[in-house]
């Protein structure tokens, strides 16, 4: 192993797990740091003091409030505004109905002090009455606790310092996550009329007629859905692989005792090696799935909740199939086909996903355990058809959740 150790000379490669709950859900959002320059680039004093004369392979685990890098959530942060100085069109070209707990950019509020046209941070509108609203300017994270933990990778002392811009990491880790959480327990209004329409309304099974044989992400990402499956599926088990396809992203060690593929093209499904038998059935006009009750030990979804226009209706079949404990792990990215992506995907920001995936779960009933899962900053492979284009891998995002026999019981009655 390599002893170098971490000083302020160091340049370090890092993998920060940041770790917080909302409302009972667990939450964790990574981020891969490739080389920190320890000497210029902005580290918190506490964890500077925690990493200094760390080497490859040592972890850490720090216990934070968000104040020792976020801003102090600030009850002066809640502003309350006219209807008329919310307007989307100016900004985004659009317009919008306010949605109450969803987020939008500082740049669309007119007449409001310290604020620009061109400003893209993100802003939650938390109240709509009597021709006001309500808007949160805090940090998504303000006011929670965090856990921040860390694998020290590369460490390589730097031959000589020539300028440079300096990044401040805990910034880059903390744009994004707690946008997944509900403000203040109170449900995300993510089900406006219009939500579900998609650009092209003709049925899924015309757009899939012919196998589509894509690689929906690159294979970095691949690798971390792999991962994420493999925390909770094992040999012998007896899995549903939801709105699948030609590929199966589950671990290659595993040997299940059966692995059903529910998609939408034939082919594409007997071109699937790894299932066991295959259902070729559209979830968007039948999502009633046509498995008996507590049939399944785990159920995966890939890339593919974008598409759902019921979710809500599959969401509860899904706790209907699996057997008490039984997981749903479902994971997207940033990438899908834009004409069959429902409109409120592709106006929310990538961690708001994760927040609208968790309503499916709450709503539909039937769950417990709720936890999100994000990963970002891995380097592209350089064999990819979209390097160096793209140096970064595809992000990875996920939500689950177990079966709640009690929950979905008195859901039925």
């Amino acid at each position: 192993m390599d002893s170098r150790r971490i000083d302020s000379d160091s340049i370090v490669d890092m993998v920060f797990h940041l770790k917080w709950k909302s409302d009972g859900v667990a939450h964790t959002d990574g981020y891969q740091a490739s080389r920190i320059n320890i000497w210029r680039d902005y580290i918190p004093p506490s964890l500077l003091e925690e990493i200094n004369g760390k080497q490859a392979g040592e972890g850490f685990e720090l216990q934070l409030t968000s104040n020792d890098f976020i801003q102090e959530y600030a009850n002066q942060s809640l502003i309350q505004i006219k209807n008329k100085q919310f307007d989307p069109q100016s900004t985004l070209g659009a317009k919008a109905n306010p949605a109450v707990g969803r987020f939008y950019p500082k740049g669309i509020l007119k007449s409001v002090a310290g604020v620009f046209s061109a400003n893209v941070q993100p802003f939650r509108l938390v109240h709509v009455n009597n021709g006001n609203m309500m808007v949160d300017f805090n940090h998504p994270l303000a006011g929670k606790d965090l856990i921040l933990t860390g694998i020290v990778g590369k460490v390589e002392n730097k031959a000589t310092e020539r300028g440079g811009s300096s990044v401040d990491w805990m910034e880059v880790l903390t744009t994004g996550p707690g946008m997944q959480a509900r403000w203040q327990g109170q449900q995300t209004d993510f089900f406006s009329a219009d939500a579900f329409i998609r650009e092209d309304e003709t049925p899924d099974t015309r757009f899939y007629s012919e196998p589509r044989l894509v690689q929906h992400i690159d294979d970095t990402a691949i690798e971390m859905v792999r991962n994420t499956y493999g925390r909770f599926l094992r040999n012998d088990m007896d899995v549903l692989d939801l709105m699948s396809s030609w590929q199966s992203h589950l671990p290659e060690r595993l040997r299940f005792n059966r692995l059903v593929g529910l998609g939408l093209n034939e082919r594409e499904l007997k071109k699937n090696s790894h299932l066991s038998e295959h259902v070729v059935q559209d979830l968007n006009i039948s999502p009633g799935l046509q498995f008996e009750s507590d049939s399944f030990d785990a159920v995966v979804c890939t890339v593919s909740v974008e598409y759902l226009i019921n979710p809500l209706a599959v969401f509860a079949e899904v706790a209907r199939v699996l057997r008490n404990d039984g997981h749903f792990i479902v994971t997207f990215s940033n990438r899908w086909f834009p004409t069959k992506a429902i409109k409120i995907w592709t106006e929310l920001h990538e961690f708001e996903r994760m927040g609208l995936v968790l309503e499916y779960f709450i709503r539909s009933g039937g769950f417990k355990n709720l936890q999100t899962y994000s990963i970002r900053g891995l380097p592209r492979p350089h064999d990819d058809k979209y390097y160096p284009d793209l140096m970064y891998s595809d992000p990875i995002y996920a939500v689950w959740g177990q079966k709640n026999l009690i929950e979905q019981n008195s859901s039925l009655r």
